[in-house]
């Protein structure tokens, strides 16, 4: 699989679109520095040096709620690198819809974006991860997991070529799995990993927010959250513990 490492980039996401449509194949681009990062709704992301900001671009030609999926491959992806360079398993455990956390803090996120294009889409697999530093917890919204880094959680000192050193070769693996067997056996993997399973949590989309239990993911990758009027479905939302 192709491998870009740029010294500085506005956003790698960003930048493999603008590429896809002369790169044929897989691809990761690392952005040594980002100048504008972004997070979820458009959030600016903090990118200093040291830190991990990668994009695998693909090409796939599912429906996009098929597409979209590929969030979940990515976790686990994360976790398996994590875990083959800490050897610290139970450290790490997994944010529905896309984050990892470490020790109970968010040490990555994961940034989906995609252009259409004839016969399917360009996809772009964004993935920050905390190697050194992590946010000030003041620019943490209220209620939100703290974030940390792997640094100072573990104390192990990983570049970012080395993290994708690790994350590339996981991610196949699991994109094999999607390709060949469907989301299914993404979701029993994920769900043995899964924070917070079986308790209350709160989910956040809009200005609505629901508290109740969280029951599993259905074979959609939708959030079911048991409340007191029995359980809900929940595409996309911002949750909280």
């Amino acid at each position: 699989m192709a491998r870009h490492v740029l010294q500085t980039v506005d956003s790698t996401n960003a930048y493999a679109l603008r590429m896809a449509p002369e790169t044929p194949g897989p691809a990761w681009f690392l952005g040594l520095e980002q100048s504008a990062g972004r997070g979820r709704r458009a959030r600016p992301w903090a990118s200093p040096r040291g830190n991990f900001y990668g994009t695998l671009l693909l090409h796939p030609t599912e429906p996009p709620e098929v597409i979209a999926l590929r969030s979940f491959a990515a976790s686990l992806a994360l976790r398996d690198a994590f875990v083959s360079l800490t050897g610290l398993p139970g450290a790490f455990s997994l944010k529905w819809p896309n984050d990892v956390l470490l020790n109970g803090g968010k040490v990555a996120g994961i940034l989906l974006e995609s252009s259409a294009r004839a016969g399917g889409f360009d996809l772009a697999i964004g993935i920050g991860v905390n190697l050194i530093g992590a946010p000030d917890v003041s620019a943490v919204e209220p209620g939100a997991v703290l974030p940390v880094s792997l640094l100072g959680e573990t104390g192990l000192r990983v570049t970012p070529e080395a993290f994708l050193d690790a994350l590339a070769p996981a991610y196949v693996a699991w994109e094999a799995a999607f390709v060949n067997h469907g989301f299914a056996a993404l979701r029993a993997e994920w769900l043995t990993h899964a924070a917070r399973l079986g308790e209350v949590i709160r989910a956040r989309t809009g200005t609505q927010t629901r508290e109740g239990t969280f029951e599993t993911i259905d074979p959609a990758g939708n959030l079911i959250l048991r409340m007191s009027s029995g359980p809900v479905a929940i595409p996309a939302a911002e949750v909280f513990f």
